[in-house]
This record gives structure tokens, sequence and C-alpha cells, in this order.
């Protein structure tokens, strides 16, 4: 098998694919619908609400990080998910029959899109950090991005399928068609061989919600790379509201508006695709992602008309899918396994939780100055995440590899974390992330062996 499917190769990682591929389809014909109701049916083309509705969302992974990133460390990840799934799947029948009886207002809309946010505050970084628990550690960034390149994959077909949908029966029935593709990833759990599933390694000790917060305070390559995905997540990935408002502009209906999500995806597919291929995930990819971002928005922003404007998003998807892909990945292989889903659900919190400030913000601009200042202002936010990047890689010594400001961090169980330095041959990566032996009098008991 080629390097870029390698983790196919793994019973329990194909059964969970094919089971997230089919789900994350319905999950995109609702984000779409939903997204499409707000703008069209429930306001008169207001973006400002559908900001509000993105932002509602998105707060609850932000709010209860701590609490989720506990509960994903704590718990047997398998079960949380067939709840969260489970829960996930009744939300979204209940949405379509409110649509289909007309009874659905702004305001249940918005109590919907709360209650879609807490459960998927506890869904996301267990979700994330479960392929650890199916791969084994050095395939642990190719499984990453080919669960990227599912999610993308999804994105060609949900909102394309879900316009065709939207103008052919209605939205309401968008939902439900939703709520059944949740019955693949339920079934795909069930089928997972439980014995086969990678030990989790945990610390000595009873595990405390603020050790994620710690450990990352000690780690600025992951508080750069946090700083980065906060800065694109919160004002560069507001694509319904880019797409939708664009797609009014160029007199456009909801098939044009899922057909943009679609041609979006494409590009995304590729960048998830490429970082399969890659060894393993380094941040110098996700500094240039953020620049390759800028660009092509920026550009997007300026074209003149619906197929120019199409033409762009896959250069868009390609960026954006690159630097989080990457990102992703660099973060679940370089933690601390005991710590990896406090530390996941941190990262998922930064990502999605920049949504209710960014939002607002976004839909503001693009309701009062039009949607072409509102993508302008998210190609400005990644240009300042590539500053912050570059700034840190070169003051760092990461650019020109100095051995005097190079680093590498020791993760122990019952240590702190140790900064000892490192021969200015190792790559930047091995540098940043390689444990190091400490003697054995001074480890304790021996850790369970993190595979």
């Amino acid at each position: 098998m080629s390097a870029m499917f390698r983790s196919f190769s793994v019973f329990n990682y194909r059964v969970w694919f094919i089971g997230a591929l089919v789900s994350n389809v319905g999950a995109w014909m609702q984000a779409t619908a939903l997204s499409w109701v707000v703008l069209t049916e429930l306001t008169n083309n207001d973006a400002a609400a559908m900001g509000i509705t993105m932002a509602l969302q998105f707060a609850p992974p932000l709010l209860l990080v701590s609490v989720t990133g506990w509960v994903a460390d704590r718990f047997e990840r398998r079960r949380l998910l067939m709840v969260t799934q489970g829960l996930l799947l009744l939300l979204g029948l209940a949405i379509g029959v409110l649509i289909l009886t007309g009874v659905m207002t702004l305001w249940i809309m918005y109590s919907f899109a709360l209650a879609l946010g807490v459960v998927a505050a506890f869904d996301n970084p267990a979700r994330q950090a479960f392929v650890s628990d199916l791969v084994a550690r050095e395939n642990a960034s190719n499984a990453v991005a080919l669960n990227a390149a599912s999610f993308n994959g999804a994105r060609m077909i949900g909102p394309a399928v879900a316009g065709v949908v939207i103008v052919a029966v209605g939205t309401g029935w968008v939902f439900f068609i939703n709520a059944v593709t949740f019955l693949a990833m339920i079934a795909a759990l069930v089928l997972i061989r439980t014995d086969e599933l990678v030990p989790r390694p945990k610390h000595q000790g009873a595990a405390r919600l603020a050790d994620g917060f710690r450990y990352v305070g000690r780690r600025p390559d992951l508080m750069v790379t946090f700083a980065m995905v906060f800065l694109v997540g919160a004002f560069g990935m507001n694509f319904p509201i880019f797409a939708s408002t664009m797609a009014l502009e160029f007199g456009q209906e909801a098939d044009g508006y899922g057909l943009l999500s679609s041609i979006l995806a494409v590009g995304s597919l590729a960048g998830a695709l490429l970082a399969a291929r890659r060894d393993r995930a380094r941040i110098r990819v996700v500094i240039g992602g953020t620049l390759l971002f800028a660009a092509a928005a920026g550009i997007s922003a300026v074209m003149p008309s619906y197929w120019t404007y199409a033409a762009t998003l896959m250069f868009t998807g390609f960026a954006v899918v690159t630097m989080l892909t990457t990102a992703n990945g660099y973060v679940q292989t370089t933690t601390d396994p005991a710590l990896r889903g406090r530390v996941l659900a941190l990262y998922m919190a930064i990502l999605m939780g920049g949504t209710p400030i960014g939002a607002p913000i976004v839909g503001w601009v693009a309701a009062e100055f039009g949607p072409r200042m509102a993508i302008l202002l998210g190609a400005g936010a990644a240009l300042v995440a590539f500053a912050i990047g570059a700034t840190w890689l070169i003051a760092s010594g990461r650019l020109h590899r100095r051995e005097a400001t190079r680093f590498r961090l020791t993760i122990d169980e019952t240590r702190p974390l140790t900064v000892v330095p490192v021969p200015a041959d190792f790559s930047d990566e091995v540098a940043a992330t390689t444990p190091v032996p400490l003697p054995r009098d001074e480890r304790g008991p021996a850790p369970r062996p993190a595979t």
C-alpha cells in the first residue's frame, strides 16, 4: 500500500474512515442547509444573523475546553462518541421536523445552534484523539491527513447535494438525510475491534484539568501554532458567510451556493491528500500555509464573476487545509499521549472558539460593506498569523538551525518538561519534540509504552 494510504492497512481505521466519510457528507449537507435557512427563510439576507448562528455553534468548545478535554482523556472514547453522535442525530431530526411543520423561528434556531455546539464541544476532541487510538504513533500524522481528506471529500459532495435537495423539496428534508448518515458512524463504532485499539498511556496520579494548559504553556511551538490557528479560524474560515453572500451578489440561488462550497472542497481535498504523503507534520508548512491562504483569499475578493471567484476558491481550500491538517498532525504527534485529549480539546477550542469572536464581526462587515470586504478581513488576519509564525521561526533559530538557540522537550510522566541542547544536525521537528531519556533512577516507575 502506498505511503499516502498506509493507515488503511489497519482494520479499525478502515472501518472508521468509511463511517466518517458517510457521516461527513450528511454533516456538510446540514451545515449548508442551516446557513441557507437563516439567511433566506428566517431573515431577509441578514449576514449578521448568520454570524450569530455560527457564533452560538462554536462558542461551547471554547467555554467548555477544560471539561471536554478532561472527558476525552478520562473516559472510553468509543462509547463517548456513540453518545455524542446519537445526540447529534436527534438534534438534526428535531430541526427538520420544526422546519417542515413551519414552526421554526430565528430564536428557536439560535437555541438549536447552541445545543449543537455543546454536543460538538464534547464530540470534537474525543473524535480527534480517537484517531491515535486506532493507529500506531508512526502513522498518526497520516491518519490525521486522511481524516481531513474524508472531511473535504464529503465537502465536495454534501453542499452540492444539499443545494439540489433544497431547490427540489425544501430545506427540512436535508436535516432528515443528515440524521440517517449518523447511523453509518455509529455502526462503525460498533464494528471497531476494541482489542486492537492502541493502549492509552496515563499519567500517574489523578488527571487534572489544568495539566493541558500547563503543558502547552511550556511548548512555545504549540503556542505559536495555536495563535496562527486562532486568527485564521476566527476571521478567515467563515466560508458559509463568504460563499452565501457572494452567491447572492452574483445572483445565484441555493444550488449556486452549494456549488461554491463543493468547489472549495476540491482544493481542500488536494491539500489533505498532499499532507497524507508527508512522513511527518512540520510547523514550517503551517506557517507557509497561512501566507498562501492570505494570498488566495485576497485574490478571490476582487474576482469579477461567479466562475472566476469559484476558481480561486480551490486555491483557498488547498491553502487552509494544508495549514490546518498539518497543524492538527503536528499537535497530535508531538504531544504527550497521556495529555493528548486535553491538548486537542484546547486546539479545537482555539480553532472553533475563535468563530464566536470573528463570525459576528465578519457578518457585520459583510452586511455593512459587502462580502468582498469581509473576505479581505480574513485575508488580513491570515497575514498577521503568518507574521507571528515567521517571526518566531527566525527568533527561535529553527530557520538557520543555530545550535545555541535550539532545543528539544523532555516528556516524562513524573517530572516537569526539561529543556536540553541538541546537536545542530537534527531536523527542526525532531529538535522540538523528541523525548530525551533520563537516567533510570530519575525517571521513577517505567511508563506504559506510547505506541
